[in-house]
C-alpha cells in the first residue's frame, strides 16, 4: 500500500502494531510515499520487490525482530545502503548501541513526537540524497557522461550472478573507434573529445531496454552489457551500433576503412556458471573484437559457446 504522489521518495514502515503504523502514516504521508509491513518477513519481501529510500523499523516483533531484519538487509549487497531508523519503546543505551552497530542510522522512541519524527526522517533523507548524488557522479565518465568502467564492473557482477540463477545468456559487446589515434593526430585532442562524446551518445541511443548498460571502458573503447540476450540478439544490437556511428558522418581523413569515423565491434555470449568467470566473457569479446580488426575494421565479429562466426 502506498500513499502520496509519484516522484516522492519512498519509505517503508515496519511495525506489528497497526496503531503505530497509523501514527507514522499521519505524520509522514504529506511528504513521502509510504508502504507498510507488519512482519519482518513481509518487510524483506517488499524491500526486494521495490527497494525504498528509507526504512523505519520496529525492534520488537514476533518471529523475526528488527535486528534480524537489519542483519538480513545489511548482508545483501544490493540493499545494504538503504538507511534504517529503528523505532522502539526500549530506552536502554545498550539497545541503541546494538542497533547502531548493526548499521542503523538513528533511533526513534515511543510514544512518537511527530515533530521529532519528521525532522529525523528529513535529515536522513537529505543525507541519502547527497550520498546517491555522489554515487551517481562517481559512476559516470567525466567526458561522455555515460557510465564508466567502475559502474560497468558493478553491473557485470550483479548480472552475472542473476543470469547464473536464471540460467539465461549474458552478452557483452566491445567496440573500438577505428584509428582513433590518427584522428587525434589529424584534428587535435579537442576534436577527439568531441568525437568520443558524439559516438558515445549514438551508441547509448541504441540500447532500449532498462537492463542494458553502455559504458566507456577506457580511451576510445566502449562496452555494452546485454542480460538475457543470445548471440543473434547481441549481433543485431552490434550491427545497429555500427550503422549508427557510420551515419554520424564524422570526417576522418586518416581512416583506412573509409573517409569517416567507424567502429570495430566484438560480441560474445555465455551462459554464466559457477565454474566460469567474467574474465572468460571478456576474453571471448576481446578475441572477437581483434578478429573484426584483423578482417578490415568497420565490422562486427561474434563469438558464442557453439561456434565462432563473423557477422
Amino acid at each position: 500500500m502506498t500513499t502520496g504522489h509519484e516522484g516522492q521518495l519512498m519509505i517503508l514502515l515496519v511495525d506489528d502494531a497497526p496503531t503505530n503504523i497509523q501514527v507514522l502514516n499521519e505524520t509522514l504521508k504529506d511528504d513521502y510515499r509510504l508502504f507498510f509491513a507488519t512482519s519482518g518477513k513481509d518487510a524483506l519481501r517488499l524491500v526486494n520487490e521495490s527497494p525504498p529510500d528509507l526504512i523505519i523499523l520496529d525492534v520488537i516483533m514476533p518471529d523475526m525482530d528488527g535486528y534480524e531484519v537489519c542483519r538480513a538487509l545489511k548482508s545483501n549487497a544490493l540493499l545494504h545502503d538503504i538507511p534504517i531508523i529503528f523505532i522502539t519503546s526500549m530506552r536502554q543505551q545498550q539497545d541503541e548501541v546494538i542497533g547502531l552497530e548493526l548499521g542503523a542510522v538513528d533511533y526513534i522512541t515511543k510514544p512518537f513526537n511527530p515533530a521529532i519524527v519528521r525532522l529525523r526522517v528529513r535529515n536522513q533523507i537529505e543525507l541519502k540524497r547527497q550520498r546517491d548524488l555522489l554515487a551517481r557522479l562517481s559512476n559516470l565518465d567525466g567526458l561522455t557522461g555515460i557510465p564508466n568502467r567502475r559502474a560497468f564492473n558493478t553491473c557485470l557482477d550483479r548480472e552475472w550472478r542473476r543470469c547464473q540463477r536464471s540460467r539465461k545468456p549474458l552478452s557483452l559487446i566491445m567496440a573500438d573507434i577505428d584509428h582513433f589515434k590518427k584522428y587525434n593526430d589529424t584534428y587535435g585532442h579537442l576534436a577527439g573529445d568531441d568525437c568520443l562524446k558524439t559516438v558515445s551518445a549514438a551508441l547509448q541511443r541504441i540500447l532500449e531496454r532498462p537492463g542494458d548498460l553502455m559504458a566507456r571502458y577506457g580511451g576510445e573503447e566502449f562496452v555494452a552489457l546485454l542480460p538475457e540476450t543470445d548471440t543473434s540478439g547481441a549481433q543485431l544490437v552490434a550491427a545497429k551500433m555500427l550503422q549508427a556511428v557510420t551515419e554520424l558522418g564524422i570526417l576522418h581523413a586518416g581512416a583506412h576503412a573509409g573517409a569517416h569515423v567507424t567502429i570495430s565491434v566484438g560480441v560474445a555470449t555465455v551462459f554464466p556458471k559457477r565454474t566460469t568467470t567474467t574474465a572468460e566473457l571478456f576474453e571471448a569479446a576481446d578475441n572477437a573484437l581483434y578478429q573484426a580488426k584483423q578482417n578490415g575494421r568497420n565490422r562486427v565479429s561474434a563469438w558464442s559457446p557453439q561456434a565462432e562466426t563473423d557477422a
